[in-house]
């Protein structure tokens, strides 16, 4: 008897309508789109991930450098990609430190806030409002005819009072930057007074009108827009890990060997910072010194790690662990620091 032809609907091509799947492309011939087949691929694909995740998990949490010893080796499929465990584990800390945030943005914002408050209320020898609008504001802001009833004084009246305010650490006066808004000045003119001119290139530029926007809002949002630059800085920084890595054992593999050694290793350090935050924020507060300690143990397991993924002895790995340690923490996460400080400050 001759077999009937089916036809695939993903790639259209024909086969043996006794296959329960297109020899082609794999998708399953005879399925009807419903409800519980849309969910149960959906929970099904879901827990394959999870079921990998956690058969990486214990062994990663318990046993140092074993996981990415044996994806090196070529044991892939038992466990989680690296990569993909790394965004997993950093996506989930990430949302736990959301929350710690949004107390160290609220908090930051209100000492900002009563700083411009105390600086804006010193009691000192500032000229009236009218002295500063006809000394400082070009007489572009004169044309509507409000502030034309002003006296003019000579500017080195105004430059001795300039003298005996306090100044912010942004480079300019606040209290006559203030005032020039008060009188109505453009956007263009409160940028000359805190430093734009014609000569001013592309960092100057950014750099300038960041300042007004940071004293017009009073610093507020500038924590939030740090924290939101660390998950950016880390693609950046655990490369350079790994390059550090290179650097002690560059006989010892290619660079993508280091590369998932690393990924697992942050992965870890996610854990193990998730795991503080949540205890301490929503079940017990832990005593510093058992925080301090959990902390220590994570270089004692980067110790552990590397002398079970190189394979080397225990002092020479501690040694190696206590380098790569240092190096980067004294040289890599402060230049780090830097630019994360100045690109939030540029961009937020």
């Amino acid at each position: 008897m001759k077999s009937q032809r089916e036809t695939c609907k993903n790639c259209e091509k024909q086969f043996n309508d006794d296959f329960n799947f297109c020899p082609y492309c794999g998708q399953q011939a005879k399925e009807d789109l419903t409800v519980s087949v849309l969910f149960y691929n959906t929970i099904s694909n879901y827990f394959s991930f999870d079921a990998r995740f956690f058969k990486s998990f214990f062994p990663l949490v318990f046993k140092p450098g074993l996981v990415a010893k044996r994806f090196v080796e070529g044991k892939r499929l038992k466990y989680l990609h690296p990569a993909q465990y790394y965004l997993f584990v950093s996506v989930i800390f990430f949302f736990i430190f959301s929350f710690k945030v949004r107390e160290y943005n609220s908090s930051a914002d209100k000492v900002l806030s009563k700083g411009f408050e105390v600086l804006q209320n010193e009691n000192i020898n500032m000229p009236n409002l009218d002295t500063l609008q006809t000394a400082l504001i070009p007489d572009s802001i004169f044309k509507d005819g409000k502030l034309n009833d002003f006296r003019k004084v000579p500017k080195s009246k105004v430059e001795k009072a300039k003298d005996s305010t306090i100044s912010i650490d942004l480079g300019f006066d606040s209290k006559v930057l203030d005032s020039l808004i008060a009188a109505g000045a453009s956007e263009e003119e409160q940028l000359r007074f805190i430093g734009l001119d014609d000569d001013s290139g592309f960092l100057k530029r950014a750099y300038v009108k960041q300042a007004l926007k940071f004293h017009k809002q009073r610093g507020g949002g500038i924590v939030q827009a740090f924290f939101d630059s660390i998950p950016i800085a880390l693609f950046f920084l655990l490369p350079l890990f790994a390059l550090i890595l290179k650097l002690f054992y560059w006989r010892r593999g290619r660079f993508a060997h280091h590369l998932v050694f690393s990924f697992y290793y942050f992965s870890f350090l996610f854990i193990v910072l998730g795991f503080l935050i949540t205890v301490n924020e929503w079940i017990v507060d832990l005593p510093d010194a058992l925080d301090w300690l959990i902390m220590l143990s994570t270089f004692v397991y980067l110790w552990i790690g590397l002398k079970r993924f190189y394979n080397q002895g225990y002092m020479l790995s501690l040694f190696k662990a206590g380098m790569t340690t240092f190096l980067y923490t004294s040289l890599v996460i402060p230049a780090a620091l830097i630019v994360i400080m100045v690109t939030s400050f540029l961009f937020y």
